[in-house]
């Protein structure tokens, strides 16, 4: 990402919808940008996993997971996985896990918080579906900013 948060929306406000939600910026890279896909799960990262497995071409997995904190939705060896396939990033509404270990990765990451507490992996949820964080709409395909000012989402 070259361009900083701030600076894109005084370019581009009318076009873009900044989130409103506090996030945690938990992985190594602090700035990231793409297109979005999304996943809607609850307390199941059976979804997470094997999307984070395929090919991410640059883009951004948003995770809607309720803002439950009960357990995570991604960990070290998911976040791992999502570098190797090439994700720029993953904004998850809940919470992740191995938070050392996710700062050193070259991901960005940002989560509501933290639990050392694993999720069921029965693959429960849906792929690719317009979500809503605060009031924003996070819709498949839009492109998406996140550094340590926030999150702008195009509309």
């Amino acid at each position: 990402m070259t361009i900083a948060t701030a600076d894109l929306y005084d370019e581009r406000g009318d076009d873009l919808d900044s989130v409103s939600t506090q996030f945690l910026d938990l992985g190594g890279r602090e700035a990231f940008d793409g297109p979005v896909r999304t996943i809607r799960c609850h307390r199941d990262n059976g979804l997470v996993k094997q999307i984070l497995a395929t090919a991410g071409e640059g883009a951004v997995l948003v995770v809607d997971g309720g803002g439950s904190l009960a357990s995570a939705l991604m960990g070290d060896l998911i976040a791992a996985s999502a570098v190797r396939c090439g994700w720029a990033g993953v904004i998850i509404v809940g919470a992740v896990r191995d938070r050392a270990a996710l700062a050193e990765l070259p991901l960005g990451v940002k989560a509501l918080g933290s639990n050392p507490r694993k999720s069921a992996k029965d693959g429960v949820g849906e792929v690719d579906v317009p979500i809503r964080i605060g009031d924003v709409t996070v819709h498949p395909g839009r492109h998406l900013w996140a550094d340590r000012d926030g999150i702008l989402v195009e509309r």
